[in-house]
């Protein structure tokens, strides 16, 4: 028999079952794997903008996509001429920038006291990277670093040494070699700036002075690193071998943010898969439904089955009716399915402030109803807003995934469910 007589039979058997219980059976599968579709990619979007708002502060503004270390002072201006130059690097790199980092306990003229991490940048780095920029937002003052008595603090440091902008601190203890003294009242700045990120790690221990500041206290012996920032993040481990093996200095220290935030990123990782597995869980339900149901349409449509099966039909033909059903249902409900996910995602502030207008419209009615007196003070849930205020983020590699999960799960469940088809005889079927 010519196999094109499988897609012709299962377009009739579609059509045969678009009333009754076998339709109902066969919306309820398709809108199962739509909403198992839309909800995973909704999540894992939200999610997305969620994970990468704390990695995108922390790799503009505390650990760059790499850092070099262990560099002598001779070889500099050669690593700084080689990322330039280097026809490969030269579209990967994005800025190569020198700082330097120290711990210390800083005291307030209050008697504050708080410990924090400072680091000594360009003066003018602030202004020449604009996604630094974009990620420490001046809450008050300005980012001026320009003279050695300058310094910009995190708003949740300033709040800890209860200083503003102009106020005085000192860098009563300081973490140094042995050229430099551990305790001086002696370190005194000028607040000239307080800034807030998107990571309260930074807001509550960063803060910046003048690179000049670091040749001044921070001691000969504090190591000077380089920091370099990528086009695509995903391109660190490329970058890392590329100067390893190209660079005239081999043993040159560079590690990838993700060796510096090690159990920050494995913790959003793990977070992230386990969220996807609980999701995911929408369509082992729903396979689990279609097994059932296209169990029963096996034994419902026997007669047409020994019919097939009499006319010269292998049991795997008569099989692939069935499993192409699944597919066909698995690849509906994951089309519909993505498109809604990805309209949703795209527009999820809209969604999660409409959300919070239905709720508290529904919330209102039922209060008026039942306790008009506490009426006036039911308000919108906060909440929605914070999760409209995350812009979601679309990874089109996870969309492939959750849809090939969205088809697969329809077709293995009919898959199996069709099997005993293969241990049918037509004589007993003929018999009935």
């Amino acid at each position: 028999m010519n196999k094109s007589w499988i897609f012709y039979v299962c377009k009739r058997f579609s059509r045969v079952d678009r009333t009754g219980r076998a339709a109902a059976t066969s919306v309820l599968a398709t809108l199962g794997i739509c909403l198992g579709v839309t909800t995973l990619i909704v999540i894992m979007s939200v999610m997305n903008g969620f994970q990468m708002s704390f990695i995108d502060t922390i790799l503009e503004v505390s650990s760059y996509h790499l850092q070099v270390s262990d560099l002598p002072e001779s070889k500099e201006k050669e690593f700084f001429d080689f990322c330039k130059n280097d026809s490969y690097l030269n579209s990967k790199v994005k800025s190569v920038s020198e700082f330097y980092e120290a711990q210390t306990l800083m005291v307030s003229e209050s008697g504050a006291e708080c410990a924090a991490l400072i680091r000594a940048i360009s003066p003018d780095y602030y202004y020449e990277d604009s996604e630094f920029q974009n990620e420490l937002v001046m809450t008050r003052g300005s980012f001026n670093i320009s003279t050695d008595d300058y310094i910009v603090l995190g708003s949740s440091l300033a709040r800890s040494l209860d200083v503003e902008v102009g106020d005085e601190i000192n860098l009563f203890v300081l973490s140094g070699g042995n050229d430099v003294s551990l305790f001086s009242n002696d370190r005194k700045f000028y607040v000239s700036g307080i800034f807030a990120s998107g990571y309260s790690e930074i807001n509550s221990s960063y803060c910046f002075v003048n690179i000049d500041v670091a040749k001044k206290y921070f001691g000969e012996k504090n190591q000077k690193r380089i920091g370099i920032k990528l086009f695509n993040s995903e391109d660190d481990l490329k970058v890392l071998s590329r100067i390893k093996n190209n660079f005239s200095y081999p043993e040159i220290n560079v590690k990838t943010w993700q060796d510096y935030n090690k159990s920050f990123y494995s913790t959003l990782k793990i977070e992230k898969n386990m969220l996807l597995v609980l999701i995911a869980l929408i369509f082992v339900v729903v396979a689990i439904n279609i097994f059932n149901s296209m169990r029963r349409l096996v034994f419902e449509r026997r007669s047409e089955i020994a019919v097939f099966s009499s006319l010269g039909a292998s049991p795997v033909q008569v099989q692939m009716i069935f499993v192409l059903r699944g597919l066909l249902t698995g690849f509906i409900g994951a089309a519909i399915g993505v498109v809604l996910g990805l309209i949703i995602s795209y527009n999820s502030d809209v969604v999660f402030n409409l959300v919070a207008k239905i709720m508290f419209a529904f919330e209102y009615l039922f209060t008026l109803i039942t306790n008009p007196d506490f009426a006036p003070f039911v308000t919108e849930n906060s909440t929605y807003a914070l999760y409209a205020s995350i812009p979601a983020r679309v990874f089109y590699d996870e969309v492939v995934l959750i849809s090939l999960f969205g088809i697969l799960s329809p077709l293995i469940a009919c898959y199996f469910a069709s099997k005993s088809i293969l241990k049918m005889k037509i004589v007993e079927v003929l018999h009935e």
